[in-house]
């Protein structure tokens, strides 16, 4: 990303970019906070704690200094909001993903349009204080995959990744590391917050959004991820991200 948005006076600048399914950004950080958030498209972005997967009507907050990637996982209209030191405090020092309403995704799309260093005026400061607001009563969704850093486990969450329809029971992969499965459910709990079988639903979550974005009907997905109907799946879906798969794919 262009350096000046380190340099700007303004206390929020915003910045339009599309790329292209299968792009890839390279790991790098920001001196300012980061609302990385696209209208169109699904990203997934990965730091050294966690990866999260980012389908529109979601954003994702990083804060300043955070180390991450990206990875366009289909067509993306990137609009990207870069808020200052003094700003971004109030927003956090943890990456999350947040819910962006259709009155935040206006005013992201409103200074978007102007020049990185708009005018301060009557009416780009307004713009500067809704979005200020909306932040910070926006709702995190719980999207996070937590990624530890014990190496029996990362072999688990690494091929459970790259094949969430196989991933089998936590004894199971307890033979394949060589570990107790009282030791796989303690590792679990201790490096990532969820039991395994929270972790293992949020990488289902994860890889239903993609396949959903590559036209995967529903009942193909919930048959191929496990779950023993589509409305099971679909239950599960909506729990999580508080809308129904249909209803997620009617917004796109």
């Amino acid at each position: 990303m262009p350096t000046i948005i380190n340099y700007v006076r303004q206390p929020i600048t915003a910045l339009a970019r599309d790329q292209e399914t299968g792009s890839y950004n390279t790991p790098h950080q920001h001196a300012r906070g980061q609302l990385l958030y696209a209208t169109k498209g699904l990203m997934r972005v990965a730091s050294n704690n966690g990866i999260w997967f980012i389908p529109p009507t979601r954003g994702l907050w990083i804060p300043a200094g955070i180390v991450h990637d990206q990875l366009i996982l289909s067509a993306v209209q990137m609009r990207t909001l870069y808020i200052d030191e003094n700003h971004a405090a109030h927003l956090g020092d943890k990456v999350r993903v947040i819910e962006v309403s259709p009155m935040l995704r206006e005013l992201i799309l409103t200074l978007v349009e102007e020049p990185v260093e708009y005018e301060d005026n009557e009416k780009n400061r307004a713009v500067v204080t809704l979005i200020l607001h909306q932040l910070q009563h926006s709702k995190t969704i719980p999207l996070a995959i937590p990624w530890p850093t014990d190496r029996r486990l990362l072999a688990v969450c690494q091929t459970i990744l790259d094949a969430p329809e196989h991933a089998m029971s936590i004894e199971y992969w307890a033979e394949q590391v060589g570990a107790s499965s009282r030791t796989l459910i303690r590792l679990f709990l201790k490096e990532t917050d969820l039991t395994f079988r929270q972790w293992v639903q949020q990488v289902k979550l994860a890889s239903a959004l993609s396949r959903l974005e590559d036209g995967v009907p529903i009942a193909t997905l919930a048959d191929e991820l496990g779950y023993a109907s589509p409305s099971a799946f679909s239950a599960m879906f909506k729990r999580v991200l508080g809308e129904s798969p249909s209803s997620y794919l009617n917004k796109r």
